[in-house]
This record gives structure tokens, sequence and C-alpha cells, in this order.
């Protein structure tokens, strides 16, 4: 059974409790619904408005509702002091909304000020005044995005430029063996070369120049594919030790033929998830690079071991080491170590190696190289595609010349 309303507060008829209750109600429907409408159309104005009007509303609906009140159950006097009383107090919660909503604006004003000034500048200063939690976030997060977009824009200026210096090499390192086979093709044609021997040593060195641009250009290609993300791996489970093997045995006449020691260890056991044909030309990169700049009579010497649970492959060399301020930029297109571009009769445009990091970078493995000994070494580091055996490492085995697998 519900309580009758006389009982719920003593003195009071139930009438005049329910004639209260309908008048609050009523008052507080009525506020609310002005203060939407207010609110409404208000909509594009400053926040700190908003709030003030925010305010009012609750302090009108509250003063409408207690004066309901103590008309019905206050005295004269009663009723005046009560009326002061709230409307004191509405207007100290006015006035602290209004100081809210000016601050508000301010703050919002000043980061509003900072974000205009990167139009300026180009930088993101955060402002240097205290901001409210929802904003100070939202500073924060302006902050980061700069710095993502300017190292996304550095990035892609280093790439543009890079690209354009490419361009610039290549078509110098095309413009000379063309004009060559042009001259040759020209003295076949008019007969100016009439010797058995020379028409046929030219021949030979038109196959040959057609052999390197044909390398070229499929270097490129291959180089266009990775940087538009088109490169499409082929992954099969494959031990990183025979494919390591069949680099340094296809390499090895190369190397007896320019006097150089090719040698090669591998640890058994590197199952790895990859592409052979694009891991093998990597591979094989690295090992074409050593032999081009390591001196008659020199080693280079082809590892296979596992370090912290990793398959790695290295390529030392005796090129007697690179610049420390190059180290960061043998990776880059192009990059050969040297300002002059007279073509190399063996060499390329200066592509492999970004080829290479490349095609690893693909594999999820890293590739990096460092100065020791004699000479450089190239790193290659996979991740296995099972846990390796117990051990961390497995160092590869005393150097020896490996061969293809049967």
């Amino acid at each position: 059974m519900t309580a009758p309303l006389a009982d719920v507060m003593s003195g009071v008829a139930s009438t005049d409790l329910l004639h209260v209750t309908e008048g609050a109600v009523g008052a507080a429907v009525i506020s609310a619904i002005i203060g939407l409408i207010v609110l409404r159309l208000l909509a594009q104005r400053s926040v700190g408005i908003q709030i003030a009007m925010v305010s009012l509303v609750t302090v009108v609906a509250l003063l409408l509702s207690i004066g309901d009140i103590a008309f019905l159950m206050l005295s004269v006097g009663d009723r005046k002091v009560m009326l002061e009383l709230m409307g004191i107090a509405g207007l100290a919660g006015l006035a602290v909304a209004l100081v809210i909503g000016r601050r508000l604006t301010k703050a919002s004003r000043k980061l509003l000020g900072a974000v205009r000034e990167v139009g300026d500048s180009g930088i993101y200063t955060p402002p240097p005044v205290q901001l409210p939690a929802e904003l100070a976030g939202l500073s924060k997060g302006l902050a980061e995005a700069h710095d993502k977009l300017g190292q996304a824009r550095a990035r892609e200026q280093a790439l543009e430029a890079s690209r354009r210096e490419l361009v610039a090499w290549v078509s110098h390192d095309l413009r000379t063996p063309l004009a060559g086979l042009r001259a040759m093709a020209e003295a076949l044609e008019d007969q100016v070369v009439t010797d058995p021997r020379e028409v046929g040593h030219y021949h030979s060195q038109i196959r040959r120049e057609t052999d390197r641009l044909s390398a070229m250009i499929d270097d490129l290609f291959e180089l266009s594919k990775i940087h538009a993300g088109t490169l499409r791996l082929s992954p099969r489970l494959v031990a990183l030790e025979d494919l390591i093997a069949e680099v340094v045995a296809s390499a090895d006449p190369v190397a007896r033929a320019k006097g150089i020691r090719l040698t090669g260890s591998a640890v058994r056991g590197m199952p790895v998830l990859i592409d052979t044909a694009e891991m093998g030309r990597a591979i094989r990169n690295l090992v074409t690079n050593a032999i081009r700049h390591t001196p008659l009579d020199g080693t280079i010497e082809v590892l296979g071991e596992i370090q912290a649970g990793m398959a790695c492959v290295s390529v030392g060399d005796e090129c007697g080491g690179i610049p420390p301020e190059d180290l960061p930029r043998v990776f880059d297109i192009a990059f050969r170590g040297e300002s002059a571009r007279t073509p190399d009769p063996t060499g390329g445009a200066g592509l492999g190696l970004s080829i290479a990091r490349g095609i690893v970078e693909a594999h999820s493995g890293q590739i990096s190289v460092r100065n020791t000994g004699p000479g450089c070494q190239f790193r290659i580091k996979l991740p296995l595609a099972r846990p390796a055996a117990p051990a961390v490492s497995r160092p590869a085995p005393t150097a020896r010349k490996v061969h293809a697998a049967p």
C-alpha cells in the first residue's frame, strides 16, 4: 500500500504537495524546452555562451520551483528571504559559469592560434597556457599528428630526391653504353671495320653491353615493384643453408676469374619461409657487390648462422672499409660511394643493395652493414619458420668452400 501524500511531509496537505510537484515539474519542463530552443539557436556561437545559457536555464527552473513552494508554504517575510537567497545563489552560479566559459573560450582561441601558425612556420607549438583536460589531450594529439606528418614528409622528400638522383644517374649510365653500341653498329654497317677478328670483337662487345643494359633494366623494374608495393612473393619453407650454398656455388666462377677466394659455411637447421628466387637475388647482390670491391687475392666469406633466435647470413669482404659518413647511405638508391659516374664494365647502376634491402624488408627481415677487419660485413637477419634449437646462438662452422646441394 502506498502511504498517503499527507504522511510524506508532516503538516503539508496532499493537495498542496501535489500542486507543488506539478508546479516544479512544469517549471522544469518549460525551462528545459526554452533552454533547448535557445541552445539550438546558439549552436554556432561560443561554448562559453552555451555554458552560461545552461546555467541560466538551471537557475530559472530552480527559482520558479522554489518560488512556487515558497508561495504556498512560507509567510511573506520568509518567502522574501528565500527568494533573495535563491537569487544570490543563482547569480553566483551564473557568474561561475561565465568564468568557466570565458576560460574555455580563451583556451580554445589559443589552441586555434597555435594551429593557424602551422601554416606560416610549418611547426606546431602547443599554446603556453594551461588547457583543460580535453583541449590538452587535443593539443597532444595535434602535436603527435604533426610529428608523424613531418616524418612522412621528410621520408617523401628523401624518396623524391633519390628518385630524381636515380633518373639523372641512370640516364647517364644508359647513355654511355648506348653511344658505344651506336658507334660500333655504325662502324659495322659502314664497313669501317672489316677485319674478322675485330668484327668478332665488336660483336662480343655489343653482346656484353646488351647484357649489361638488360640487367640494369631488370634492376630498375625490380626496384619499381618494391617501391610501388607490388612485389609479389611466393614464400615456401626452405633450408636457408641450401640457398646460401647455391648462391656461393654460382658466384664462385666469377670470383675465381678475378683472383678472389670465395668461401662459405652454414649451420644446418635454418628453416625459413621465403621466396627463394627473390631472397637468392638479395644474397647474390651482396656477394656480387663484395666481388666487385674486393681486390686481387682478397677473400670473401659468406656465413650462415643462428643468432638470438634468427637466421643470419653475413657477407664479409676485404674492400678496405666504408667511410663512416657513408655507412647510413649504403642502401640508398644509386649510391656507389664515389662521385664519379664513369660506368664500370662489370657493374650496374648501383641498385643492387637497394634491391636487397627491399627484398629483405618484404620478408620481415633486417639488413645492415658495418666495417670489420680489412673490409666490411653485410648481414641479413630473417625470422625462423620454426623455433631454433635450445641454444640461443649457433655459430657457423669453420669457413670452407660451399658447393650447391645436389
